[in-house]
């Protein structure tokens, strides 16, 4: 698969050490490629600078049903795999409009974001996230000698 990555391929020879940025963007839109659903849908939100909220709406799922998982640089919310009951009219159901179906959502974050929190209330997962910024990273002024 060939893609247009000139943008990329323009900035590489006015950067230094950055080759693993480059390579995530490589995998980033591979993967948006592989798994481009609108399901389930979400917003991200930028409260501050050093704090972020993403938002995934869940209607139907009780806690029990979802994972979240953060891998590498890649926080995931997926639905547990378990059987399901075809015949929902057994349970009382004559219309499903509630979607149950597989899903997964992958998110690619920062090295230098942290998971606080994860919460699902009324059918909205929220997960909070928070810059951590280490001194080295921080500015400083350097001493000329």
């Amino acid at each position: 698969m060939t893609r247009n990555l000139s943008v990329w391929n323009s900035l590489r020879p006015f950067s230094v050490g950055f080759d693993s940025i480059f390579e995530e963007f490589d995998r980033m839109l591979e993967s948006t490629e592989r798994y481009n659903s609108n399901y389930p849908p979400y917003n991200i939100r930028k409260i501050n600078d050093n704090d972020y909220k993403i938002e995934v709406a869940l209607a139907g799922y009780s806690k029990n049903d979802i994972e979240l998982e953060l891998k590498d640089s890649t926080l995931t919310v997926r639905n547990k795999t378990k059987e399901k009951v075809i015949n929902d009219e057994s349970n009382g159901v004559i219309h499903k409009g509630i979607s149950t179906r597989q899903f997964e959502r992958s998110f690619t974050i920062s090295e230098d974001i942290k998971v606080k929190n994860a919460e699902l209330s009324n059918g909205l997962l929220n997960i909070d996230l928070e810059r951590i910024i280490p001194d080295e990273k921080k500015p400083r002024l350097i001493e000329i000698n």
